[in-house]
C-alpha cells in the first residue's frame, strides 16, 4: 500500500491530508500519515487573535488527533530533523515530555510520496537583540506566551497611577503587523467589565514600525492608506522608513540611533523557511530558505517530494515568485492532490498557476479593508466596512469548510456562535 506523508498540518497540509484521507485512507487505498510538531491546528491568519486573547486555542482550535480519526489519516506528532531521499525516509526527534523525559525515540517514517509543508518561521535578519528580547507569533504557542504576557503587563498598568502607559512595539508593517496593532486596543477595551475598570485603549501607546516606504507594502495603495487612516484615528503611532538595527530590554533601536521604548516588543517583519531545510543540504533554496519547485510543485531535485505553503518557491510564467499567504497553500494543496491523484493513474502532471483572489487586512470590530477579485478581472474592488468583514470571516469559513466538510462545518460554527454568547469575550487566563 502506498504511503504518503504529510509534514506539516498549516492551511495547506490539514486540508490536503483531509482530501487525501477521505478519497484514499477511507477505502485503505493509501496510507495517509500527517506529522506536525503540535497537537493542535490554528489557522494561521487568526494567530495574532490569539496572542490578544480574542481567540482560545482550547475551544477554537483543531486537535489533530481526533480530526485524523474522522477523516482516515494517521496524525504523528514529531519534529523532522532528518530527511533521505535514497531510502525515502523521514527522521523525527525524539519527543519529551515537560520534565524532559523521553516518551518516544528517535523514529523513522518510510514514505512513498513525500509533502512538505512546514510552513515558514519569522526572519529577523540577525538583528542584534531581536531574538532575546522579542516576542514572535509563528505558531499558538509564541502567541499564548505573548497573551500571558500581555496580561501581566495590563494587570501592572491597572495598579499604576492613571498617567502610567502600556508601551508596545510591533516591527513589520505588513498584514500581521497592523492587525494585531488594531486589536490589542479593542482588548484594552475590553478590559473594563473583567475586573480592570482602570484599564482603557488610551492606557496604550503603540508603535508600529516598517522600514518600508509605507505599511502593507504587498497590497495597493489605497488598501495601505485606508489601514494607516485607521490605525492613526485609534492613536496607533506609525514609523515609515525606519529600519530596526538592534534590541535591548528598553525597546528598539532603529537607524541607528532612534529609540522606541517599550515594555512588550513584537518582530513581525519578514518570513522565512525554517531552518532545518538547509541543514538537510538536500534541495535547492531560495535566499528565504524556501525549496525551489518545478511548476508541477515538484522539487527540482526528486519528483517524488512536492511542496506546498510558505516554504515553497514557486516562480510563475511573468517571473514573479508566488507569495506565502493562506490562499496560496490553499490552491497548491488543491493542485498537490490533483497531481497525486493523476500519479496513481499515470497521467501527466499539472502545472500550478496562482489566482490572486484579494487582500483583506481586518482591523478588529473597527474596521476591515482589502481589494477583491485580483487578477481574476481585469482590476481590482476595493471594498471596506461591514461587506469587507464579512468576506474576511468566509475565509475563514472556506478553511473550515475544506478540513471539515461542509455538515460539521456547520455545526462547528454554530457551536462557537452559541459559546461565544457563554464565555467570556477575551482569554483572561
Amino acid at each position: 500500500m502506498e504511503t504518503i506523508v504529510i509534514v506539516g498540518g498549516g492551511a495547506g497540509g490539514l486540508e490536503l491530508a483531509t482530501r487525501l484521507g477521505q478519497k484514499l485512507g477511507r477505502k485503505k487505498r493509501a496510507k495517509i500519515i500527517l506529522v506536525d510538531k503540535n497537537r493542535t491546528h490554528i489557522w494561521k491568519p487568526l494567530l495574532h487573535e490569539v496572542a490578544t486573547g480574542s481567540l482560545d486555542i482550547n475551544t477554537d482550535g483543531v486537535v489533530y488527533r481526533a480530526h485524523s480519526s474522522s477523516h482516515f489519516y494517521q496524525f504523528q506528532l514529531g519534529t523532522m530533523v532528518g530527511l533521505s531521499l535514497a531510502a525515502k525516509t523521514i527522521r523525527l526527534q525524539a519527543l519529551s515530555d515537560e520534565q524532559g523525559r523521553e516518551v518516544l525515540p528517535e523514529r523513522e517514517l518510510a514514505y512513498d510520496t513525500l509533502v512538505m509543508a512546514v510552513g515558514s518561521v519569522s526572519n529577523d535578519f540577525g538583528t542584534p537583540g531581536v531574538a532575546e528580547h522579542s516576542f514572535f507569533l509563528d505558531s499558538h504557542l509564541q502567541a499564548e506566551r505573548f497573551h500571558r504576557a500581555l496580561l501581566n503587563q495590563f494587570m501592572r498598568i491597572n495598579q499604576q497611577s492613571s498617567a502610567a502607559e502600556l508601551r508596545l512595539a510591533i516591527v513589520g508593517g505588513g498584514a500581521t503587523g497592523v492587525e494585531l496593532a488594531a486589536e490589542l486596543n479593542h482588548v484594552a477595551d475590553l478590559l473594563k467589565i473583567y475586573g480592570m475598570p482602570d484599564m482603557s485603549s488610551q492606557r496604550l501607546k503603540i508603535d508600529l514600525i516598517e522600514a518600508g516606504p509605507r505599511i502593507l507594502p504587498a497590497l495597493p495603495e489605497r488598501i495601505a492608506q485606508a489601514a494607516k487612516r485607521e490605525l492613526n484615528r485609534l492613536g496607533v503611532t506609525i514609523h515609515e522608513h525606519m529600519r530596526v538595527t538592534s534590541a535591548d530590554e528598553q525597546g528598539f533601536i532603529a537607524n541607528d540611533t532612534e529609540r522606541v521604548a517599550a515594555d512588550l516588543m513584537v518582530w513581525a517583519a519578514g518570513v522565512k523557511a525554517p531552518e532545518f531545510i538547509q541543514q538537510l543540504n538536500l534541495f535547492e533554496t531560495n535566499r528565504s530558505g524556501q525549496i525551489l519547485v518545478k511548476d508541477t510543485l515538484q522539487s527540482t531535485v526528486d519528483d517524488s517530494v512536492y511542496v506546498i505553503g510558505d516554504c515553497c518557491a514557486c516562480q510563475q510564467a511573468d517571473g514573479s515568485w508566488v507569495p506565502p499567504r493562506a490562499q496560496s497553500a490553499h490552491q497548491m494543496a488543491t493542485l498537490v492532490f490533483n497531481n497525486i491523484m493523476r500519479a496513481r493513474q499515470d497521467k501527466s502532471q499539472q502545472g500550478y498557476i496562482y489566482r490572486d483572489h484579494g487582500s483583506l487586512v481586518n482591523l478588529s470590530r473597527y474596521s476591515t479593508v482589502g481589494s477583491l477579485m485580483g487578477n481574476l478581472t481585469k482590476g481590482s474592488m476595493f471594498v471596506e466596512g461591514r461587506i469587507a468583514r464579512l468576506v474576511y470571516i468566509s475565509l475563514y469559513r472556506m478553511h473550515q469548510v475544506a478540513i471539515h466538510g461542509w455538515l460539521k462545518a456547520g455545526a462547528v460554527m454554530l457551536a462557537q456562535k452559541i459559546s461565544s454568547t457563554v464565555k467570556p469575550k477575551m482569554k483572561l487566563h
